[in-house]
């Protein structure tokens, strides 16, 4: 039988694990929270508001941006419509 950290893989419950550990089994199951586990233990992670880099986004502005959208770019994409008339102003 398997082990993992000296305990058997059958022994693994979410109920038995860490707080976050249990809570991540829940999100992505026992093997991708052990290959987070075996990756990152020990290690601060964290993760930024913002899932698109501003790169991508910038790209999707330019592609949507049809002169008179900035307000619903800006609430779309959860930026300013400052930020946003930068975007389409270095076209």
């Amino acid at each position: 039988m398997k082990n993992f950290g000296g305990v058997s893989i059958s022994k693994l419950t979410p109920e038995r694990l860490n707080g976050v550990y249990a809570e991540l089994t829940d999100l992505v199951g026992m093997d991708n929270m052990i290959k987070i586990y075996t990756n990152y233990k020990g290690q601060q992670i964290n993760f930024p508001v913002k899932l698109w880099s501003k790169d991508y986004i910038a790209e999707q502005i330019k592609e949507e941006y049809n002169g008179h959208n900035i307000g619903s770019l800006a609430t779309k994409f959860g930026y300013s419509e400052r930020w946003i008339r930068k975007i389409v102003n270095n076209k």
